[in-house]
């Protein structure tokens, strides 16, 4: 019965400009697969994308999409890249003539398509539905169920309706927002027995109201996994972002009992990204989200557990084993450890940027906020790739789009390619050697005091959006102590330890550190937490996937 259940809930969309197509390919759907499946038809890429979003924000579940290549506009192809972004896991099907069979082959690097269909197909029993069968097929195995949509009611310059949002956003929960001033927000409000004078309101899918919920607390009532299914493994992987995710993926996918650990949100500061470009096998570039999700379905496929907020403070050796001892008291043991913490972002020192973070003044939630800078002046603290991708996302909408730089020049630190796309940007301003002194505002931000570096000249501006990306604050602190770090808290590894040839003292084995791993054997260390790394996704990925590898070899010589 849960089955049915949720298949009644489930919908497959076909997208089609001509309308007697579009009705004769719903009609040959809706004959096979009408009793099991809602089938769900628009006339244009636009129309089909709001329907898209309207099925996800009341939780429904799509199993297949279904796009003509041909489509003014929008055509199939640049329709299933924006599907991708609100179903990443539906099966997607174009529909081509003869003419347009190099256009489909080219999208299956484009959007990961899964089947083209040349029309006409008839007869369906042959051509149509044999396809879907299989489609559907893998869909469901899959385990998908339908989950309502999550309500959160809150205030625009609200700072913990900010953070859940965010939260929500980055760990993949769907959710619906509603402002407390508006009429819908107020009925809510009314029916959870609250006036609004404490926000958020967070109402869960099955009607529970959180009220200023902390994210463990709401973790647990979204479904998220919070809790170890055992007390020892063969790996700890500490940390969620692509370095975690890349060790849990390989080191679940080789038999490792796995389980990593997270704080907030998988995808760490790539996963707040709208678009990363130079990712090796996608070169029209993929979402820090659709990055995040796919290594968590693969991690998940392989039997790695992942965890949410979960805040890891201490690590110790006691004998063979390695103790990860969490903030509520709680620990789990393991053969080996990875830390792949990563880093955060600065704060910004300015005056008044403290008390208005989350009321106009926000760290890495571009895509979170970006709807609300429709039409406005924006404001971006940074010059390096992160705040490079935030300025082309939110040039889209915006007004403008001001860079921030305290440096000479973007070159040093931003990729080429992002350099270019940012200069021919009509929109995107770039201004150099010059810093946020001041933010001002009453209740939220209104205005910000720019100061040039070198004559000190400063600049009051209008402001009600400023989002930070600045530097790389390394979260090892919890690690004082236990290993070896430099001077700026990035821990030390392999021959970083070793400068002159030999072991650190705190090192007790004959042999010498492997390549990644710290002053305490067993443990290792990948991605931007390492002194010295690339920061880079591609290369958090590598040094993720090889830090396994050195896990094995460790075990095997333990």
């Amino acid at each position: 019965m849960a089955e049915a259940a949720d298949r009644k809930r489930t919908v497959i969309v076909t997208v089609d400009d001509d309308p007697g197509v579009s009705r004769a390919v719903a009609r040959d759907l809706r004959r096979r697969y009408g009793a099991t499946y809602r089938v769900v038809r628009a006339e244009s890429g636009d129309s089909a994308l709001q329907a898209l979003r309207e099925l996800k924000l009341r939780g429904d579940l799509v199993a297949v999409i279904l796009a003509d290549y041909r489509m003014p506009q929008m055509n199939g192809i640049e329709f299933l890249e924006q599907a991708l972004d609100v179903y990443p896991e539906a099966r997607r099907v174009l529909l081509t003539a003869y003419a347009d069979t190099g256009a489909a082959i080219d999208a299956i690097n484009v959007v990961d398509l899964d089947h083209y269909l040349l029309k006409p197909w008839d007869p369906p029993e042959e051509k149509l539905y044999p396809v879907l069968d299989d489609l559907l097929q893998a869909w469901r195995a899959g385990h998908h169920r339908a989950h309502p949509s999550t309500k959160v009611v809150g205030h625009r310059w609200s700072a913990r309706s900010s953070e859940t949002r965010e939260f929500l956003a980055r760990n993949q929960v769907p959710y619906r927002w509603y402002s407390s001033d508006e009429p819908e927000g107020q009925r809510l409000l009314s029916a959870a027995g609250q006036d609004g004078l404490r926000l958020p309101v967070v109402i869960t899918p099955d009607g529970t109201p959180l009220v200023e919920p902390e994210a463990a607390e709401l973790a647990v009532h979204v479904g998220l996994a919070t809790t170890p299914t055992a007390d020892f493994y063969d790996l700890v992987v500490v940390g969620g972002g692509p370095a975690g995710l890349g060790a849990a993926v390989y080191g679940a996918s080789e038999g490792l009992r796995t389980v990593l650990v997270e704080r907030s949100a998988t995808g760490g500061q790539a996963g707040q990204s709208s678009r990363i470009e130079n990712y090796l096998g996608f070169p029209d570039g993929v979402s820090g989200g659709q990055l995040t999700e796919r290594a968590m379905r693969q991690a998940g496929r392989f039997g790695a557990e992942v965890l949410t907020t979960r805040e890891v403070t201490g690590l110790e050796a006691h004998g063979s084993a390695r103790i990860v001892r969490f903030s509520d008291g709680s620990e789990i043991a393991a053969h080996s450890v990875i830390l792949a913490t990563g880093v955060s972002y600065r704060q910004l020192p300015s005056g008044g940027a403290d008390e208005l973070t989350g009321r106009g003044v926000f760290y890495g939630s571009a895509l979170t906020e970006a709807a609300s800078c429709q039409g406005h002046d924006v404001y971006i603290v940074g010059g390096a790739n992160s705040a490079g991708q935030a300025a082309m996302y939110l040039s889209r909408t915006a007004k403008s789009v001001t860079l921030l730089v305290r440096g000479e020049s973007i070159a040093a630190s931003m990729s080429y390619y992002l350099i270019q796309q940012v200069e021919e940007t009509p929109n995107i301003r770039v201004r150099c050697g010059t810093v946020v002194d001041t933010a001002h505002g009453d209740g939220h931000l209104e205005h910000l005091t720019l100061r040039e570096v070198e004559s000190g000249e400063t600049e009051l501006v209008d402001a009600q959006w400023l989002f930070v990306f600045i530097g790389a604050a390394p979260l090892t602190d919890w690690l004082d102590g236990t290993v070896l770090r430099d001077r700026r808290g990035f821990i030390l590894a392999g021959p970083d330890m070793t400068p002159d040839g030999r072991p650190p003292a705190e090192w007790d084995l004959e042999r010498p550190p492997y390549h990644l791993e710290t002053s305490v054997p067993g443990v290792f260390v990948a991605g931007d937490a390492r002194a010295e790394s690339a920061k880079r996704v591609a290369s958090a990925v590598g040094e993720g996937a090889m830090a396994v590898m050195l896990v094995h070899r460790y075990l095997e010589q333990s």
